[in-house]
C-alpha cells in the first residue's frame, strides 16, 4: 500500500465510521496503517505534540537503551526499556509499535519502516484525526516546547522558519523552553509572529527589569507572558496552563534572557489553578508542560484540580498515561516524546466541571506510511532552498550507528567527543548530555546536516581550559546528581555529560559526591585529584567561549576520516544496577 492508497482509505473509513479501536488501546494493530485509526471519543480532543526540534523532514531517532530509574522509580515509566517495556505495556516484539518505542533490533526495524516525522506528514496526520472528529471548535492542536530549536535552517533563520511550520501546522498554544536560547527580542518577535498563544505561568519579569520599563504580559503579576488560556471547545470550556522549562536559566545561558526568572512554582501553580476553577469555572483544567517527565509525576501529586499533564522535555515516549493520586483526586501524566516522531491524541467526554472519562493514544508518525501535506511540504522545500547543498555535503561514512540518546553516551556523542580531542589536543573532552539529535544509519553518509542536528545551538563556541581531576570529578558529580537525585525537583531533565578520553565507575544509588569513582585515562593511568589535563569541550553557559565552533570542529574532524568505526566507547561502568529495567545489558 503507498501513501496515496493509505491516505485514501483514511478517508473512506472515516467518513464510513469504520475505524477499529486505537492500536494502543489494546496493541492489536501490528503495521502503520492500522495505528491511525483513531475512533471519534466524547466530545473534545486535544492533540498534543512536543520537542520536534525543528526537525522538518522525516529523521532517523533510536529511543534509548538505559533509561535508569532508580528505588521505586525503577520498572516504571519512563524508566522502562527493551524488552520490558514490551511486557510492561502488552507490545509485541518485532511490531511497527516495537519499533517506535524502543531500540530493539533498530537498524533492521528502520530499514522495514522507514524514517519517522517530518512536518508535512505530520500536517496530513494533524489534518485527519481533526476532521475525523467534527466541527473545527472540538480540537485543539498543544505544543509542548522546544520546537524552535534543533536544526541549521532553525539556527540560521533565529526560529523564524518554525515559527511558520507552527503556523501552517495550526498549533493553538504551546510552551517552550529552547525557545528561550535566542535574544530575549527575537524571542518577543518570534513570539508575535507565532498565531497560536504562547503560555508559560512560571516565567516572570523581574522588579529591576519590570521598573525599567521591560516588557510584560502583566505588570501587577510580573508574567511574562500570558499564563493560561480558556478555550471553547463545543459546548464545552478547556483551561489550559502553561509550564514553561523551570531551569532554563541554569541549563542554558541567562545572558540571552536576563530579565526574566524561571522556576517549578507549584505554590503558585496551585493558586493559578484554584482562581481559574473559581472565576473560569472550565470543564477541565490541562497542564501543558516542558517540566521532564519525574517533575510532572512528582508535581502532579503535589498540586490538586490538574485533569491531566501533557508534559515534555525528557523525550520519554509513553503510550499510556500515568495516574497520579493527589489530595483531591487523579491526574492524568503524559509524555510525547521528540523529533517529529509521535502525536498524542487525548480525546475526553466532558461534563460540567468535570472530566467524565477520556481515551488516549500516541502515535508513531511513519512517513512512509502518510502522504505528504502540499502546502506544509512547498513551504519546507521554499526554506531550504538557500541552505540545501551546504546541508547535503558528505563528510564521512559510519560502520557505526551513531545516536545520542540514552543516560550515559551514544555513538554520535563519542563522535563529537574524539573530535574535540583530535583538533585540539587534549587528554580529555566534555560534551553536553543533550537529548535532542537524530539517529544516522550504518553506511549512511554523515552529512553536514547530521552535524548539525546534532550541534546547532546558539552558544556552539568550543573551548581549551586546563582542569585537575579534582574539578572533573566535581563536574561528573554534579551533572549526575541532576540525572539522580532522589527529590525530581532538583531534576533539569539532561542526560550525563559525555565524554572522550576517560572512563569512570558510576553509581546511581550512591550519595552527592560519592556516585562517580576510579576515573582513568584511555591509556589505564589514574586521573590523579592534584594533576592538571588539558580539556576540551563546548556549550558554555555562563559566559561566551572564544574557540572555533562546535560543527566545524566536527565537520572538518569527519572529511579527514571520510570512512571509520568508532575505536573506543567512553561509557562507564555501572554499579548496583542489576536487575534495573531501564537498561539493555
Amino acid at each position: 500500500m503507498n501513501r496515496r492508497e493509505f491516505t485514501q482509505l483514511l478517508a473512506i473509513a472515516s467518513a464510513a465510521n469504520l475505524l477499529p479501536r486505537t492500536a494502543f488501546s489494546n496493541h492489536s494493530e501490528s503495521t502503520p496503517e492500522g495505528m491511525y485509526n483513531v475512533p471519534k471519543f466524547g466530545n473534545a480532543r486535544l492533540l498534543h505534540i512536543t520537542d520536534s526540534h525543528a526537525q522538518l523532514l522525516p529523521v532517523y531517532f533510536r529511543e534509548p537503551s538505559i533509561n535508569i530509574g532508580i528505588h521505586r522509580e525503577d520498572g516504571k515509566p519512563p524508566h522502562i526499556v527493551g524488552k520490558p517495556f514490551l511486557d510492561y505495556f502488552n507490545m509485541t516484539a518485532g511490531t511497527a509499535q516495537a519499533h517506535a518505542f524502543t531500540s530493539l533490533d533498530f537498524v533492521s526495524c528502520a530499514k522495514r519502516y522507514g524514517k519517522v516525522g517530518g512536518y508535512a506528514y505530520l500536517s496530513t496526520l494533524v489534518k485527519q484525526l481533526r476532521q475525523s472528529y467534527g466541527p473545527d471548535d472540538h480540537s485543539l492542536l498543544l505544543d509542548g516546547g522546544d520546537t524552535w530549536q534543533g536544526s541549521a535552517t532553525a539556527y540560521w533563520t533565529r526560529g523564524k522558519d518554525m515559527v511558520e511550520a507552527s503556523n501552517i501546522l495550526g498549533v493553538d498554544v504551546m510552551t517552550g523552553h529552547w525557545e528561550f536560547t535566542y535574544q530575549d527580542t527575537e524571542v518577543l518577535e518570534n513570539i508575535e509572529a507565532f498565531n497560536g498563544e504562547f503560555i508559560a505561568q512560571n516565567v516572570k519579569v523581574n522588579e529591576d527589569a519590570l521598573f525599567e520599563g521591560s516588557p510584560a504580559y502583566d505588570e501587577d503579576t510580573g508574567h511574562a507572558f500570558k499564563p493560561y488560556v480558556i478555550k471553547p471547545m463545543g459546548e464545552h470550556r478547556v483551561a489550559i496552563i502553561g509550564q514553561a522549562f523551570p531551569y532554563t536559566p541554569i541549563a542554558n545561558p541567562k545572558r540571552f534572557i536576563p530579565d526574566w526568572t524561571f522556576g517549578i512554582q507549584s505554590g503558585e501553580l496551585q493558586q493559578l489553578i484554584d482562581e481559574v476553577k473559581e472565576a473560569e469555572q472550565p470543564d477541565a483544567i490541562i497542564l501543558l508542560s516542558h517540566n521532564g517527565m519525574d517533575v510532572d509525576l512528582k508535581l502532579a501529586a503535589t498540586v490538586s484540580g490538574l485533569d491531566v499533564i501533557l508534559g515534555g522535555h525528557t523525550h520519554d515516549g509513553v503510550p499510556k498515561p500515568v495516574h497520579v493520586k493527589n489530595a483531591t483526586g487523579k491526574t492524568l501524566v503524559t509524555n510525547a516524546g521528540s523529533n517529529g516522531k509521535y502525536i498524542g491524541v487525548l480525546d475526553l467526554e466532558l461534563g460540567k466541571g468535570q472530566v467524565k472519562d477520556f481515551r488516549y493514544t500516541l502515535l508513531p508518525v511513519f512517513s512512509n506510511y502518510i502522504e505528504a501535506d502540499p502546502e506544509m511540504e512547498t513551504f519546507i522545500n521554499d526554506v531550504r532552498a538557500p541552505y540545501a547543498s551546504q546541508l547535503a555535503e558528505p563528510l564521512a561514512v559510519s560502520d557505526n550507528l551513531l545516536y545520542r540518546r540514552g543516560n550515559f553516551n551514544g555513538t554520535f556523542d563519542q563522535v563529537i567527543c574524539d573530535a574535540l580531542r583530535q583538533v585540539s589536543g587534549a587528554d580529555i573532552s566534555l560534551s553536553p548530555g543533550f537529548r535532542w539529535g537524530t539517529t544516522v544509519m550504518p553506511g549512511q553518509n554523515i552529512t553536514m546536516e547530521h552535524v548539525m542536528d546534532q550541534t546547532c545551538i546558539t552558544y556552539p563556541e568550543t573551548y581549551n581550559r586546563d582542569m585537575t581531576g579534582e574539578q572533573i570529578k566535581a563536574i561528573l558529580e554534579d551533572v549526575c546528581d541532576n540525572i539522580f537525585n532522589l527529590d525530581p525537583f532538583y531534576r533539569q531533565g539532561g542526560d550525563m555529560v559525555r565524554l572522550g578520553g576517560m572512563d569512570y565507575v558510576c553509581d546511581p544509588l550512591g550519595v552527592f559526591g560519592k556516585r562517580i569513582s576510579n576515573m582513568t585515562l584511555d591509556n589505564g593511568k589514574a586521573i590523579e585529584a592534584k594533576k592538571v589535563y588539558k580539556v576540551a569541550g563546548w556549550a558554555t553557559v555562563n559566559s561566551q567561549a572564544d574557540g572555533p565552533l562546535i560543527w566545524d570542529v566536527v565537520a572538518d574532524y569527519l572529511r579527514d576520516k571520510k570512512q571509520f568505526s568508532i575505536e573506543k566507547m567512553n561509557t562507564p561502568k555501572l554499579l548496583n544496577m542489576e536487575g534495573n529495567k531501564g537498561i539493555i545489558s
